[in-house]
């Protein structure tokens, strides 16, 4: 095979994560167990332990949300569908289980990037290279994050090519291990055919509801729902995470109403979209996603270190597609790479991160520079532009 052949096929990419899910998986196994409490040790990759187990507390008709201390530490967050998908997972030995499960993210967000138009191979392979430390840093903490952005992504990618089922498919799976992906539909304002997205939506949204029902009873599944509910209204606690509000807690003492600055944010995001005429325009498009990938995280206040592979990954969806760079794009990308991609790892002394990073979110402050940048570039894109890239058919 040519390396052109190479190239146009990806294998480069699906090779690179095939050995970042064996390198991680295998420090994850071998590690030795950890105290997330100073007493109890589990092993790191516990969020796994979380996911998998999921699904024997569904079959066995047991609480999904209870606080099981002899398996795992924390709780499953979930709903009683992500349990099910689990299945094949709870059969398999740990050893197996945990590389299939990070080579699934993995695979599944180098896939979507796949499908993007890049301006050139060595773009797209600078995308990749950009978002690996936060792939890293999620798959070390056996997150589903990674899963979560390629889904949102690929909900895009066949938006535009008028694909609505497998959109509308891809993005509620994703909403029913994280609800905050259905922000992935903001961009479906864009392409024709809004009845079939309603459509397909309340059918695939149906399916995921009572997919459970084949290892279930209806009235278990409903209880489910019920304990799934009343944890996340507990689960919504005065945290703020590393999301705007815990920059403003951190660096300025502030403590604004989640609501109002939800408000704010919610406000901001949408402003773009009074640019009718450029709706057809596959930049702004491409953008308005970006822009959407970094809210999720932004104004999440259980944002933690391993969910900003969603907002990174749209930082690489925004500057890597960009046919010009501007100066500031690139020192802002650049400021990402260093305090949000690398901060979090052990590049920086450790005392740096638990003293000045951790403490004062340093992670996020980037994240919300280049979001403003985003819109900006949204607002001042004109009409003109849109001659020169219209949406892929």
């Amino acid at each position: 095979m040519s390396a052109q052949a190479f190239k146009q096929k990806n294998y480069w990419f699906y090779a690179l994560g095939l050995l970042v899910a064996l390198i991680v998986s295998l420090q994850s196994y071998m590690q030795a167990p950890k105290s997330y409490d100073g007493t109890k040790e589990y092993p790191r990759y516990n969020n796994y332990i979380i996911f998998k187990n999921s699904f024997e507390h569904l079959k066995s008709d047991e609480n999904l949300y209870l606080l099981y201390e002899n398996e795992h530490w924390d709780l499953y967050k979930y709903s009683p569908s992500f349990a099910l998908m689990m299945a094949p997972f709870w059969y398999l030995p740990d050893s197996i289980g945990l590389f299939l499960w990070n080579f699934l993210n993995v695979i599944v967000l180098f896939f979507a990037l796949s499908k993007i138009q890049f301006p050139s191979f060595k773009f797209k392979l600078l995308a990749h290279l950009f978002i690996l430390p936060e792939v890293f840093t999620s798959m070390q903490n056996s997150q589903s994050n990674i899963l979560i952005a390629g889904l949102m992504i690929l909900g895009f990618v066949y938006a535009q090519k008028d694909e609505i089922g497998k959109a509308c498919l891809f993005i509620l799976v994703a909403a029913f291990i994280k609800p905050f992906a259905l922000c992935a539909f903001v961009p479906f304002i864009f392409f024709p055919g809004k009845l079939k997205m309603v459509g397909w939506s309340l059918f695939f949204t149906v399916l995921l509801l009572f997919l459970p029902l084949l290892v279930v009873s209806f009235s278990s599944l409903i209880t489910q729902y019920e304990n799934w509910y009343v944890l996340l209204q507990m689960d919504h606690t005065t945290s703020y995470g590393y999301s705007v509000l815990g920059w403003l807690n951190t660096w300025f003492g502030l403590e604004p109403a989640k609501i109002g600055v939800l408000l704010v944010g919610v406000l901001l995001l949408l402003i773009p979209l009074v640019k009718l005429r450029l709706y057809t325009n596959s930049t702004f498009q491409l953008f308005m996603l970006s822009s959407v990938l970094l809210w999720v995280i932004l104004f999440n206040h259980k944002s933690e270190s391993p969910t900003f592979i969603i907002a990174v990954s749209g930082i690489a969806l925004w500057f890597f597609t960009q046919p010009k760079i501007e100066k500031l794009d690139l020192l802002l990308v650049l400021f990402a790479f260093l305090f949000t991609c690398l901060i979090a790892t052990d590049i920086f002394p450790r005392f740096i991160r638990k003293e000045w990073a951790e403490p004062y979110a340093w992670k996020v402050f980037p994240c919300i520079l280049i979001w403003l940048k985003v819109n900006i570039d949204l607002l001042r894109m004109k009409p003109a532009f849109s001659a020169k890239s219209e949406s892929p058919k």
